[in-house]
Parts: C-alpha cells; sequence; structure tokens
C-alpha cells in the first residue's frame, strides 16, 4: 500500500474540552476523525474535514460533531487516483525522504491541571 502524507489544520477554539481525556503519561488527548475525498479538492485546495469523534452510542442516535478543521492530501495523492506521475515529494526530494529530529513538547511547562497547559 502507498504512504500517504495529509497535512491537518484545526481550530482549537471549536474542540470541545469535555471531549479531552487524560493518559496514564499525564498526556491530555482528543479523538478526532477525518473524512477524505482524494477525488474532489475543495476550493481551497483541500480533501476533507476533521470532527471530534463520536462513540458508538453517539452515532447510533444521530449525533454530528462540528466540523473543527481540514485537512490537504499534500504526498501520494497521485497514488490514490491511480497515476503513476511522482508525487510532490518525490519530485522535491528526489524520491528521498528527509527525516527530521521529532521535537519534544515540555512535560508540564509549570501548570499542575492539564486544563491549565492549553492555550485557550
Amino acid at each position: 500500500m502507498a504512504k500517504i502524507g495529509i497535512s491537518v489544520k484545526i481550530d482549537v477554539k471549536k474542540l470541545d474540552k469535555a471531549r479531552f481525556f487524560a493518559a496514564q503519561s499525564g498526556a491530555t488527548y482528543v479523538d478526532l476523525t477525518m473524512f477524505l475525498d482524494p477525488d474532489n479538492e475543495g476550493q481551497y485546495g483541500d480533501h476533507g474535514f476533521v470532527t471530534q469523534s463520536t462513540s458508538k452510542e453517539e452515532r447510533d442516535q444521530g449525533v454530528q460533531m462540528p466540523i473543527v478543521g481540514n485537512g490537504k492530501i499534500f504526498y501520494g495523492l497521485n497514488d490514490l487516483k491511480g497515476g503513476g506521475n511522482p508525487s510532490l515529494m518525490d519530485q522535491q526530494f528526489g524520491g528521498r525522504r528527509q527525516q527530521s529530529p521529532q521535537q519534544q513538547m515540555p512535560q508540564n511547562n509549570g501548570f499542575n491541571d492539564p486544563e491549565e497547559q492549553i492555550p485557550f
């Protein structure tokens, strides 16, 4: 299966903080769902949208979450469409992917409450 690169933009002010949860490690998470349609590009070049995830019970009840962002396929779009043309990444880097070192976020930022770490 081909690899696909997707860039995502999210308006964090639209996120429902009540759906955030803490992991055993102390990290704060939120579940998101992305719907992609590689065959239809939106007016701003996006290929889909992002919502906060719903539980099975909520889906059964027809609950729909608001759109909180969008996504754009930037790598592998031609492979998805069945074309043999090289992707943007292949054109820019000659088929070689450059790996950047992962940046680590500070664990606590001086705050004790995970909610205080969220900048909104």
